[in-house]
């Protein structure tokens, strides 16, 4: 009689979630390869498990080792032991030699003060004597020698409230003509120093130091400098002159409408005020220069 085939299952059997990542799921599994599970089994079996030596001669060793380190760090810390006293000594001698040395620029330095002082006197006396008894004053006055004090005008400018400390690459300054950070720069007090001359200014000090024929206003990075002297913001701006002349011909001039301009575009901050009485410092150094007249002389002999 014909063998039946086997009767199969209509039924599909369900297959795993994860049977798509047999790959990962082996190797999440078995993430420690079985070769090394099979050396340690090895190593148990013949006795090559760690702790301890089993022999006398590794005891000795592993014993010897221990005592060669302690030796070793036991010297290191007597060293360091005995040589701290000098490092303390040569520290001690370098700071009472930075000391000394500190106090000897503080007394250069003084002397430097007086010396400089000393040449600006003799400057006044020069330029005074130069002016003659009747020019004299004017001359002190206009060349900055002597301090000064009358009506005149006082003018503050300070950067803006957000200012930023880089440019605008879109609207640079080089282009514009005016400052695109909303920081007050070297020649923006350069034109308001000049406005105020061109109005009939007849001195300038800007925060306390006062301008003459010599000053230069520079910049380093985002100081500005006036003689070398570097100025910290607001920038208070002393005119010695008419006042309400000044002030109006100063905010009707090129100069003054730039500073208008710096307030509307860039918020620039600046106030200008009259006052009854300004003072003046005198210049710090006042450089004295001679000018004479070329006479030709002719040779006896010649025509």
């Amino acid at each position: 009689m014909p063998q039946q085939p086997p009767v199969r299952s209509s039924v599909p059997r369900p297959q795993r979630p994860d049977a798509s990542m047999s790959l990962i799921t082996n190797v999440m599994d078995h993430s420690l390869d079985d070769g090394y599970a099979e050396a340690a089994a090895r190593k148990r079996a013949l006795g090559e498990g760690g702790g301890m030596p089993k022999t006398l001669r590794a005891r000795l060793g592993l014993a010897g080792g221990l005592v060669l380190a302690a030796l070793v760090v036991t010297v290191g810390a007597a060293q360091a032991r005995v040589t701290a006293p000098v490092v303390a000594k040569e520290r001690q001698e370098l700071i009472d030699r930075i000391d000394r040395e500190t106090t000897s620029a503080d007394k250069l330095e003084t002397d430097v003060d007086k010396l400089r002082d000393d040449v600006s006197d003799r400057q006044r006396a020069a330029l005074r004597e130069s002016g003659g008894s009747g020019q004299a004053d004017l001359v002190g006055v206009l060349s900055g020698a002597t301090a000064v004090h009358g009506p005149g005008v006082k003018l503050v400018v300070d950067d803006a409230k957000e200012a930023s400390a880089g440019g605008d690459a879109d609207n640079p300054r080089e282009t514009s003509g005016f400052s695109d950070t909303g920081r007050v720069r070297d020649h923006d007090m350069q034109r308001v120093v000049n406005g105020l001359w061109a109005s009939g200014a007849e001195a300038v000090s800007i925060n306390g130091q006062r301008l003459t024929a010599l000053s230069a206003i520079r910049a380093a990075g985002e100081a500005i400098l006036v003689d070398n002297r570097p100025l910290v913001p607001p920038y208070t701006v002393l005119a010695v002159g008419d006042g309400k002349s000044l002030a109006s011909r100063f905010q009707d001039s090129p100069d003054g409408l730039y500073l208008h301009a710096l307030e509307d575009n860039f918020d620039i901050r600046a106030t200008i005020a009259t006052e009854s009485d300004v003072r003046l410092p005198a210049a710090p150094s006042v450089i004295v220069r001679t000018a004479q007249p070329y006479t030709e002389k002719t040779e006896k002999g010649t025509s």
